[in-house]
């Protein structure tokens, strides 16, 4: 009890310091029982994208797994802060399992269609981008409904990215000589760069507001509801512009060599 006490008084980073030192186990384990609410915040924020296939029990643990290699592998001189680390490599192994499967319904492919069609339906007969309500009421969908559809279309494309994105590491890396500490390796980093170039290349390729939309939303952080101000247009079509611009940026990633 005491030990523990102790550990509960020190800081993550005193902690972490304490551990690549000492490689005792109790410390672990403390950094560990930290950081279990940011694996379950994480698996529920992003449990549309394995419901289909797995259950949240089963992402907490391999959470748990990958935070404890995590804690073996982080160096505070060369990566980022201890909390953003392990949550790329949380929110990677959610990516990675979504990749082997199947993971968007068909239901909800055929909503997102729907919405789509909606959408252009609407958009062609009235000379002008439907509000929410217009769209949710031609679908004979309550607006709830029509949100919950709009968010899982945003994930979706978001992810699909991301996995395009994972993926192309993987090819890239898979033409390259394993030798030593990944962190030592010019290789590995030269890649990400290249990689990281040829997705501004694609951003460099989109519409104007397609650019404006990804910026906000990345950079600055800012929801639909706050993009939609500052462009004056309704949030469904910072959505449209979104998910268009996620499309063109998966298909340029996917073509590019």
């Amino acid at each position: 009890m005491e030990t523990y006490e102790k550990w509960t008084e020190m800081s993550t980073e005193e902690l972490l310091d304490l551990y690549s030192k000492t490689k005792e186990l109790s410390v672990k384990q403390a950094i560990v029982l930290r950081y279990t609410g940011l694996i379950k915040s994480i698996a529920l924020q992003m449990r549309n994208v394995y419901i289909s296939f797995s259950q949240i029990d089963d992402i907490l643990n391999e959470g748990v797994i990958v935070l404890m290699n995590a804690i073996d592998k982080y160096d505070s001189s060369k990566n980022a802060k201890f909390e953003t680390y392990i949550s790329k490599r949380i929110k990677g192994m959610i990516i990675d399992l979504a990749r082997k499967q199947d993971w968007v319904p068909r239901s909800v492919r055929k909503r997102v269609k729907d919405v789509e069609e909606a959408i252009s339906e609407l958009h062609n007969r009235e000379g002008k981008y439907p509000s929410e309500e217009e769209v949710a009421e031609y679908l004979n969908i309550s607006i709830e409904k029509y949100h919950d559809i709009m968010k899982k279309e945003v994930l979706f494309n978001v992810l699909s990215l991301d996995i395009v994105l994972a993926e192309k590491q993987d090819s890239y890396s898979s033409y390259q000589m394993p030798r030593g500490d990944e962190v030592e390796q010019p290789e590995k980093v030269f890649l990400r760069k290249e990689i990281s170039q040829i997705l501004v290349e694609g951003i460099h390729k989109l519409k104007e507001k397609e650019q404006l939309v990804v910026s906000l939303y990345y950079v600055e952080e800012l929801n639909m509801k706050q993009i939609a101000e500052v462009l004056e247009v309704s949030e469904p079509r910072v959505s449209q512009i979104h998910s268009n611009a996620i499309k063109k940026l998966k298909k340029y990633m996917e073509t590019a060599s």
